[in-house]
């Protein structure tokens, strides 16, 4: 069975040029740069802003359509997709393909709100605060995928739990960041490996700690 992955480096900008409301589902139509759907099939997954998407309909060559259900709307920031807005688009990954970012599989953990941005010469710094039983995934210098994008964390403070990304001028040109603002929403994708390194660790010592209770 061939496993869905994406690698975090984002393969276009694209525009939401309609937003059809149904019961419980939202259907997304979406206009992709030239090229960029060339052999897509219905059925194959695309990455937007993060969260893997199945094309439900092919209109054109560059018009596809994306049927996202509710529960999906609600953990991410798709629920409020508008008619013009830009997003970060990447094709799923053939098994040979270059990882130039990190594995993802598409599936949003949480959205998390912009708390600041600071430029500094060309590059910008953004930070966010997470909830505490996240933070917990995230370290210094490990990877981050936020709306669709593999990132390097830098700092976090693991006490106000706020964590750092640096975005240089390449990744702010080839992504939707240079619109972002404060108080803004955006995708959070934690590390599966470190996750489940975190998570096998803990359990560990819980299972230790039982015997001396």
């Amino acid at each position: 069975m061939e496993v869905v992955m994406f690698t975090g480096i984002i393969q276009g900008i694209a525009s939401i040029n309609k937003v059809i409301e149904k019961d419980q589902v939202k259907t997304f139509e979406i206009i992709f740069p030239k090229g960029f759907c060339k052999d897509l099939q219905q059925g194959a997954s695309i990455s937007i802003d993060g969260v893997c998407l199945t094309v439900t309909n092919i209109i054109d060559d560059i018009t596809v359509h994306f049927d996202v259900v509710l529960q999906t709307l609600n953990i991410t920031t798709l629920g409020s997709f508008k008619a013009n807005q830009k997003v970060n688009a990447e094709r799923a990954s053939k098994q040979g393909d270059e990882i130039g970012g990190h594995p993802l599989s598409g599936h949003i953990d949480f959205k998390c709100k912009l708390q600041n941005i600071e430029k500094i010469g060309n590059n910008q710094k953004f930070s966010f605060k997470i909830a505490h039983n996240w933070s917990k995934y995230i370290f210094s210098k490990g990877f981050i995928a936020i709306n669709g994008t593999s990132l390097t964390v830098s700092e976090i403070d693991k006490n106000t739990n706020v964590f750092e990304v640096w975005l240089i001028p390449e990744t702010l040109s080839e992504t939707t960041f240079s619109d972002k603002k404060i108080g803004q929403d955006l995708n959070i994708e934690i590390d599966r490996n470190t996750q489940i390194m975190v998570d096998t660790i803990n359990a560990a010592i819980d299972e230790k700690l039982k015997k001396f209770n």
